[in-house]
C-alpha cells in the first residue's frame, strides 16, 4: 500500500521486490546485528591501530589499518542493505551497544592480545552474518545473502591471518 510522503503530496510507493514485510523485517533485525558487530569492530581494530606498540608495531599498525578500512566500507554497504529493505540503520553507540556481540576493550592490551581480540572479534562477526543467511537463503534473498557470503570470507580470511601471527 502506497502512503503519502510528509514533504509532498506524491505517494510513495510500498516496497515491492519480491521479499515480504515479514522475512524483509526479520533479514533486517538480523542485518542490524551484522551492522553493530561491524561497526564495534572497527572502533577497536581503529583504537588497536592508534595505540599498538613493540616489536611489530610497524607490521601490526599497517595491517589494523587495511583492516578498519575495510570495515568502514562494509558499515556502509550493510546499513544501506538495510534501508534498501526498507528499515532504518542503527547508528548510535547506544544502539550497537545492545545489539553487538563484540566484547570491547576496556585498556590497552598488548600487541599479542590485541591479535588474538581481533581474532575473536572477527569470527564473532562471522558467525553473527552466519546466523542470519537462513532468513536470507528462506526469503530468496540473494542480495542480502551475497553480502552476507562477502562478510563472512573477509572475516574469516582475517581472523585466520591473524591467527597465524600467533603461531
Amino acid at each position: 500500500m502506497a502512503k503519502k510522503s510528509a514533504q509532498s503530496a506524491v505517494a510513495v510507493p510500498a516496497i515491492d521486490i519480491g521479499i515480504g514485510e515479514k522475512d524483509r523485517t526479520k533479514i533486517a533485525a538480523g542485518l542490524s546485528r551484522v551492522l553493530a558487530d561491524t561497526y564495534t569492530l572497527y572502533l577497536k581494530t581503529h583504537n588497536f591501530h592508534w595505540n599498538v606498540t613493540g616489536p611489530m608495531f610497524n607490521t601490526l599498525h599497517l595491517m589494523f589499518e587495511q583492516q578498519y578500512n575495510e570495515l568502514a566500507l562494509a558499515v556502509d554497504a550493510i546499513a544501506e542493505r538495510i534501508r534498501a529493505l526498507g528499515h532504518p540503520a542503527p547508528g548510535s553507540y547506544k544502539a550497537y551497544a545492545k545489539l553487538s556481540s563484540i566484547v570491547e576493550a576496556d585498556d590497552v592490551p598488548s600487541a599479542e592480545e590485541m591479535i588474538a581480540e581481533l581474532v575473536k572479534g572477527n569470527e564473532t562477526v562471522a558467525k553473527t552474518a552466519r546466523s542470519v543467511f537462513p532468513a536470507a537463503e528462506k526469503a530468496s534473498d540473494e542480495s542480502t545473502a551475497d553480502l552476507l557470503t562477502q562478510r563472512m570470507q573477509v572475516h574469516e580470511k582475517t581472523a585466520w591471518m591473524l591467527r597465524s601471527m600467533l603461531e
